[in-house]
């Protein structure tokens, strides 16, 4: 890890301000005409330390070019203080080539002070004046000035690299906290499939049927463990307004094993088939009827199996959720006269209104359902646009969708590039 001594860190406002401060009682108190603070930037070993004018007085630009052009310590007594270990032979008050004081200082009466705190240089310090040479008494204040931004550009520098490492820690908490959502937002589904279908199993098997204990089971450990798994989300804490703030992160891909998302030809028919007969089981059991056309002959689509079935495992999961007892949802996926294919989600539910639309892909955003009976995360809806921009896929919402005389109902319609233009 970088200690924040070792690299340019850009200067603060208050720090400059204290440089201005500092330059002033050069100018007001000493009569200096020119002034100028710069701090080191990173020293690679082997290489000369580089110097960046943070404050220059007067500001004039040809003042500012002339401080630019200095990008290198001045020699020492024939040394070079270092960015690390400067050596305690170096005088705090510099004695520069001729070369250097005529092209900086126009061969004013210029003294040169390195920033140096603990045996460690981060800048230097150039003042000058034109009418007289410094005496002691003002060459000692000069060196009070410098030892004063040696400590304040350390200090300064420290505030803001653990700022930066503040920050970068809560983004990754943000990144983990992302990956345990989705995590039990995947499992939440899976279970409540799991317990729709001990419900199903323990109704059509006949009473004394020895079977009956393997349902009852089955029912009985998918509810322990939804229980376990709200009482898990219950003692998370909540997330705060810094994590609130950070990028919304591609979180999807962790939903995969290997964490990346490799796109392949993949037949629509083939990943909905295996889950197919559940939704039509659970649809059956809330009393809603389920459609399903799907073209024999449609092309592979470019994607990624596994993501593709969350993708509209998230979709009919919510359709069957939202959509009441008498109400249709239907699944569509016919043959497209393009390089698209489309696979359509239509349901007769609740619809999704207006003002939430915008923000319905938004992580845990659930607008006015969340205030409804119907639990959930709000991550479905994210995950599977995630997932889909992965898979260079989109999504598209359309509600009221006015096809049904049942409930708003809203269309969810996905577009995925098929592998051969037609």
């Amino acid at each position: 890890m970088s200690y924040p001594h070792q690299i340019y860190l850009p200067a603060s406002s208050e720090f400059i301000a204290l440089c201005q401060s500092q330059v002033s009682l050069l100018t007001q108190g000493l009569g200096a005409t020119w002034s100028a603070v710069y701090l080191t930037e990173r020293l690679a070993e082997g290489t000369e330390t580089k110097l960046i004018p943070v404050l220059v007085y007067p500001s004039q630009s040809t003042i500012w070019q002339r401080a630019r052009s200095l990008t290198r310590l001045p020699t020492m007594y024939g040394r070079s203080p270092r960015l690390l270990a400067a050596s305690p032979e170096v005088a705090p008050v510099a004695t520069v080539t001729q070369e250097w004081q005529e092209q900086y200082t126009d061969g004013q009466q210029q003294i040169v002070l390195p920033l140096i705190h603990e045996e460690m240089v981060v800048g230097l310090l150039v003042t000058a004046r034109s009418d007289r040479e410094w005496n002691e008494g003002e060459t000692a204040h000069i060196e009070k000035i410098a030892r004063t931004l040696a400590i304040a550009c350390l200090l300064d520098r420290e505030r803001t690299w653990y700022q930066q490492q503040f920050e970068s820690s809560q983004k990754m908490r943000s990144l983990e906290r992302n990956r345990l959502d989705d995590l039990l937002h995947q499992l939440r589904n899976p279970l409540t499939t799991l317990r729709t279908f001990g419900k199903l199993l323990l109704k059509r098997l006949l009473p004394g049927d020895r079977n009956q204990k393997v349902a009852q089971g089955i029912l009985q450990e998918s509810e322990r463990l939804q229980e376990l798994l709200a009482q898990f989300e219950e003692s998370l804490p909540k997330e705060s307004p810094i994590l609130n703030a950070a990028p919304n992160n591609n979180s999807g891909q962790f939903l995969l094993p290997g964490n990346s998302l490799s796109l392949e030809p993949v037949a629509i028919r083939e990943v909905l088939d295996p889950f197919l007969p559940g939704a039509e089981e659970i649809a059956k059991d809330r009393g809603i009827d389920f459609l399903v056309q799907i073209d024999g002959n449609l092309p592979k689509v470019k994607a990624n199996g596994k993501a593709l079935r969350e993708v509209l495992s998230n979709l009919i999961d919510n359709a069957l959720k939202y959509t009441d007892y008498g109400g249709i949802v239907e699944i569509e996926a016919r043959d497209e006269l393009s390089n698209w294919q489309s696979i359509v989600i239509r349901d007769t539910g609740y619809g999704i209104p207006l003002a939430d639309q915008p923000r319905i892909f938004h992580r845990h955003y659930r607008g006015i359902q969340a205030s409804g009976n119907i639990s959930g995360s709000g991550l479905g809806l994210a995950i599977a646009k995630e997932l889909l921009e992965q898979m260079q896929g989109k999504i598209e919402l359309i509600s009221p969708n006015g096809v049904r005389k049942v409930g708003l109902g809203s269309t969810f319609i996905i577009w995925l590039k098929t592998m051969t233009v037609k």
